[in-house]
């Protein structure tokens, strides 16, 4: 079947010669059965259309899409893994598949996990199991709907292989993902040539960086700066989006943070079920050095990272002035986004920020976290429905009258309400939630708790708006 005329192939990584990557072969699996796929996705990027035998060609045997890339490649890099440099790194259980323009015309890669061995899978079998496929799909379309710069599950085949994995009970079940995200250019793409030296090689990768994702900075002084300045405000948006969204990444190193401040590779995530700075989601984070908390220092401390990498070609790059963007734009993000999730905004000049009072109201009690923003939805407009409900005991006494005090210049935003509002309790995913969702596919091969999930989650995503 032709493609759709908007799909637009676009294999630009090549420009950058093989010195970023390794060609490499996709695996052989026992079998492919398609359990999700996201039309959604796909048609943003013209791959709608796709029969199921062809999707199944594509995005489980990997047969290269039309006028894209010949052969997968594995991408080199490097990175700092819970503080610790390791340079040994590169796609190990993943590849860059194909490259292509979004209906909006930014470069958009699909890449994968699971899909085999490469020159770096150090002794893995580069294989991804079932299950966390499954989590990756979940989190993907949960942090979409709340509004988190994320990389989006295209696909998810199960492969018919038995793996053996010391976090899950063995032998299990394994998945193909493949994903779509908008750079695959991390940080640690970066750290991998300072380590070796390789200045013209940093040299031809912020060329590139510049020209495919930041086109505006192709002309004027000081592109170090200024890349490193944009870099800063979108890891911070993505930083403040997380704290937002309450959600905790886990695996927070900086060969996992990209230059587009996109957030992707979903391991040992967790949604907090309240308020809490000191919520770990893996469970070898023995330090917590990315709980919940912690994650916007976390990301300030990649981003100065990638600074230091980037010092052979800008000798002078201020981290103090990367420090002062970085807490400026976090700070204007995260009360952006609590308005955005609250349905409001200010009614004339508002003398304090209202996030900064939310977050003291959620530290002094127990309210759910989410129920919080979905009693709240509208302000005070709903202040009746949330004295109704079944968590009334929450908002009283003198921290409630605070919070109330704060929130009289705020009124809804036109369209904040929908007949999402009116049920009793959010959709959630909390870690009890998604073990569910599993345990129906492990136990019984039901998959549909996790298909209703999902229209539940795109239901919010809805209701919520951009």
């Amino acid at each position: 079947m032709p493609l759709a005329s908007t799909y637009r192939p676009a294999a630009r990584i090549t420009a950058l010669g093989d010195g970023f990557y390794d060609e490499v072969c996709a695996a052989r699996f026992p079998k492919r059965e398609l359990r999700f796929r996201n039309q959604r996705a796909a048609k943003q990027i013209g791959l709608h259309d796709l029969d199921d035998a062809e999707w199944e060609a594509h995005f489980a045997r990997f047969e290269p899409l039309p006028d894209n890339l010949p052969k997968p490649l594995a991408l080199r890099y490097h990175g700092h893994q819970f503080d610790v440099y390791n340079p040994f790194l590169g796609d190990g259980r993943g590849f860059l598949f194909a490259q292509m323009l979004d209906d909006s015309g930014r470069l958009l890669d699909l890449g994968t996990k699971g899909s085999g061995t490469t020159p770096w899978s150090r002794g893995g079998d580069g294989r991804l199991t079932l299950k966390g496929g499954v989590r990756e799909v979940l989190a993907t379309e949960m942090l979409e709907a709340l509004g988190v710069n994320t990389s989006k599950s295209l696909s998810l085949f199960e492969t018919g292989e038995d793996l053996q994995r010391g976090d899950e009970p063995s032998p299990t079940r394994s998945s193909v993902l493949v994903r779509s995200s908008h750079s695959h250019i991390r940080f640690g793409t970066f750290q991998r040539l300072a380590y070796r030296a390789d200045t013209r090689g940093l040299e031809r990768l912020l060329a590139y960086s510049i020209e495919q994702y930041f086109p505006d900075l192709a002309t004027g002084p000081d592109p170090v700066a200024r890349f490193l300045a944009k870099v800063t405000r979108a890891s911070a948006a993505l930083a403040a989006s997380f704290m937002v969204a309450g959600f905790v990444h886990g695996v927070l190193n900086s060969d996992n943070m990209v230059i587009t401040g996109e957030s992707f590779d979903y391991g040992p995530y967790r949604f907090i079920p309240k308020y809490d700075v000191q919520f770990v989601a893996a469970y070898f984070d023995h330090e917590g050095l990315y709980a919940y908390g912690r994650q916007p220092g976390a990301v300030l401390r990649n981003v100065f990272r990638l600074a230091e990498a980037l010092r052979p070609l800008a000798p002078d790059v201020s981290i103090a002035t990367i420090a002062t963007d970085f807490e400026a734009a976090l700070e204007s993000e995260v009360e952006r986004r609590v308005l955005w999730r609250l349905g409001l905004t200010a009614r004339g000049d508002s003398d304090r920020p209202l996030a900064m009072a939310v977050y003291a109201f959620l530290a002094e009690g127990s309210l759910a976290y989410d129920q919080f923003f979905f009693d709240l939805r509208g302000g005070l407009d709903r202040e009746a429905r949330a004295l109704a409900g079944a968590d009334k005991e929450h908002y009283a006494g003198a921290r409630w009258d605070a919070l109330r005090r704060i929130m009289r210049p705020y009124e809804s935003t036109p369209g904040a309400f929908s007949p999402y509002f009116d049920r009793e309790n959010p959709c959630t995913l909390v870690i009890d939630e998604v073990e569910l969702v599993w345990s129906a596919i492990a136990e019984r091969n039901d998959w549909a708790p996790l298909h209703a999930k999902i229209a539940a989650i795109r239901e919010m995503g809805a209701a919520l708006g951009d």
